[in-house]
């Protein structure tokens, strides 16, 4: 991120990104917003009929994360003895998977499932008249 002359971050600026019906549910938009140094690539995300924005840098190495597969959550399933039954898929959570290591995140928090300090960092998206619009 650049900064001014005086060290402060330069003020945020909204872009559109595209028509709302551009993200179906469960599925994502990845833009590149301004240019050069300043440029910023977000992934947006419709999960459960709401929108969901992070910048394009997984927490773990730098890796395009919000390019990754789009998964239900894999739980395992245990009996009343904690036994396993094996695994299942969990369509009340979406993740995101960082195609460089794997390291996912849930998509309704930007945060790793097993590994909570390890997050994507949030931008603020809206959707108004049929457009989408992100804050960077």
């Amino acid at each position: 991120m650049t900064t001014t002359l005086d060290g402060s971050a330069p003020p945020a600026r909204t872009y559109d990104v595209g028509a709302s019906d551009e993200i179906a549910e469960r599925s994502r938009l990845v833009v590149t917003l301004g240019t050069g140094g300043d440029a910023v690539t977000v992934g947006v995300f419709r999960f459960r009929d709401r929108l969901y924005a992070y910048e394009n840098v997984c927490a773990h190495q730098g890796g395009p994360a919000c390019q990754g597969r789009i998964v239900s959550r894999v739980r395992e399933r245990l009996d009343a003895e904690q036994r396993s039954l094996g695994l299942v898929f969990d369509d009340a959570e979406m993740h995101i998977v960082c195609p460089w290591h794997g390291f996912e995140y849930d998509v309704t928090t930007g945060r790793h499932p097993g590994r909570p300090d390890y997050a994507l960092r949030p931008v603020t998206v809206a959707e108004e008249g049929g457009r989408i619009r992100v804050t960077v």
